[in-house]
């Protein structure tokens, strides 16, 4: 029997659920208004400031939660684009996400976004915030698989940075960029297993590092100020030295929120760093697996090129994206609560809050 949803009022909202490696993604298909701007980064700034109520309802409970993750999909001023895009979090947008690029791989083949799919491999050059991400899905007999992406220029910012975390006094950071920035610590500095450790006391740890870097370093992009801000913090185990082994790594970015993926912005943040300290060469694939599922990417620095005054290398991120449902979301204008919450959990007093 088909569901319907029973006579109501109030606006609706048409959302395609998938994850990648664990982290949801909830792509938005239909109920926003336009969405104005004559570039993606504009786009970017009038949803903040003109829509973000929308990004509450679709992103928080009771509609969410306080991990969910998001993509509108937008018009694109590149002509080559298949389609641009939008981020959001709990927090507000993001500039570039890996785990949304491939499952937005496969989503824009199956939705026809791409006109004439190809095998092996089929093309889609998607529009983000920081600039355009090239992704090749795997397509045979009419069905997508596992989608692998080539960056936008990554490069390591700064690196054996030292900042001053409160209650932990001096640590050692480096900083890459991916798509966004990143610092990036070892988690044993503080005590810490990015795969035993309980999830609390490395989200603390990591939020002290992210709120340190912020207060203590100016961060610049050659391209844009839009790109210029630390996005989250990597705590990783350490094993960045070339290796067929995997290595594991943990992102809290955005208001403490926890990837459950290997975070494909991360890991290509990271084969930078690797590839400026010499750790790795051009092509050597590196298996970089998530603390927090177990979940893997691969990931390896294809081509060397510049990003302003900065040496970069182009990175490829490989991973399998899911579908998980589609939903229809309403907003009843007699709902108190109809445009979202979070419930909180303070780091010191372990008290929940509804904000």
């Amino acid at each position: 029997m088909e569901m319907q949803l029973p006579p109501h009022e109030g606006d609706e909202l048409s959302v395609v659920d998938m994850h990648t490696g664990g982290e949801p993604l909830r792509i938005i298909i239909s109920g926003y208004p336009e969405v104005k701007g004559d570039s993606v980064l504009s786009r970017r700034r009038y949803v903040r400031q003109h829509l973000d109520r929308l990004r509450r309802v679709l992103m928080f409970e009771p509609r969410g939660h306080y991990d969910m993750y998001g993509a509108l999909i937008v018009d694109s001023e590149m002509p080559e684009a298949d389609l641009g895009v939008l981020f959001m979090h709990n927090e507000g947008y993001s500039t570039m996400c890996g785990h949304a690029v491939i499952a937005l791989g496969r989503f824009a083949v199956d939705y026809k976004l791409v006109k004439e799919p190809q095998s092996p491999e089929t093309q889609v050059n998607i529009h983000c915030p920081c600039g355009l991400v090239k992704a090749f899905v795997e397509y045979s007999n009419g069905k997508t698989g596992g989608v692998r992406f080539l960056s936008v220029p990554a490069f390591a910012f700064a690196t054996d940075l030292t900042v001053t975390v409160e209650g932990f006094g001096d640590v050692t950071v480096d900083i890459s960029y991916g798509g966004a920035f990143y610092a990036f610590v070892d988690a044993q500095r503080f005590g810490l297993d990015v795969t035993k450790s309980r999830t609390r006391d490395l989200v603390d740890a990591a939020t002290a590092v992210t709120k340190a870097v912020k207060s203590q370093v100016k961060l610049h992009h050659p391209t844009s100020d839009d790109l210029a801000f630390l996005y989250g913090t990597i705590l990783t185990d350490g094993k960045d030295d070339y290796s067929s082994e995997h290595t594991a790594n943990i992102c809290v970015f955005a208001e403490a929120q926890v990837d459950r993926s290997p975070t494909g912005s991360g890991v290509t943040a990271r084969v930078a760093l690797q590839y400026h300290k010499g750790l790795i060469q051009l092509n050597q694939i590196r298996t970089f697996q998530s603390g927090a599922t177990g979940s893997q990417f691969t990931g390896k620095a294809v081509e060397e090129t510049k990003c302003g005054d900065f040496k970069a290398v182009v990175v490829e991120v490989a991973g399998r994206a899911f579908y998980t449902g589609v939903s229809r979301f309403v907003q009843e204008p007699e709902d108190k609560l109809t445009h979202g919450f979070l419930l909180k959990i303070t780091p010191v007093l372990k008290r929940t809050y509804l904000i």
